[in-house]
């Protein structure tokens, strides 16, 4: 008798967003990476004061005619639709449609329990959507981890990653690389 070992269901972005038009994942935070839907764990006050420090230094480097979005979708198909804790896309949430963002120009994920699935697949997955821009805030070390320049990269989940990472500490500032400008305190960054 031949052996047929079980594999598990990969996801489209079609079926994933069907099933959630229908309600099926109300109240539970989960994203769909590469195929796979990845509930979320709860989030601290530590982790949401981060986000909104984050979200509100952003707001001030970039201005208007950006949106700097907290927790939105990021439909970067086919590999998945993450909601980074932080995201900056060019435009404004004034005149939005019932559509999902398909690109960033920054994408911040806000880490302390996550912070190795933050540093590899994730990092991997916004480097293979050509994010150019990935920064996780590290609540272990209070440190702000700077991601640039994609690359391919077999050994990593999606065959991409970053060339360059840069690790700050909280007297350090960095610009973001759409706004050259505008250098953001890392301590502002941490609670």
């Amino acid at each position: 008798m031949q052996q047929i070992a079980p594999r598990p269901v990969r996801w489209t972005r079609e079926q994933y967003l069907q099933m959630s038009e229908m309600g099926f994942f109300h109240r539970c935070r989960v994203e769909l990476i590469g195929g796979e839907i990845i509930e979320m764990a709860a989030q601290y006050d530590l982790h949401l004061a981060a986000i909104t420090l984050t979200a509100d230094a952003l707001r001030n480097s970039f201005g208007a005619g950006y949106w700097v979005r907290v927790q939105g979708s990021l439909d970067l198909s086919p590999h998945g639709i993450p909601d980074p804790d932080v995201a900056v896309t060019l435009g404004s949430p004034q005149g939005s449609t019932r559509t999902i963002a398909t690109s960033a120009l920054l994408v911040v994920e806000v880490s302390d329990s996550t912070l190795a699935y933050d540093r590899n697949a994730m990092a991997s997955l916004y480097a293979v959507a050509g994010v150019t821009d990935y920064w996780i805030v590290n609540l272990v070390q209070r440190q702000l981890e700077v991601h640039r320049n994609p690359v391919a990269d077999p050994s990593k989940l999606f065959g991409f990653g970053y060339s360059n990472r840069i690790i700050l500490d909280p007297g350090d500032t960095m610009a973001p690389l759409a706004a050259p400008k505008a250098p953001v305190a890392v301590a502002v960054l941490l609670p």
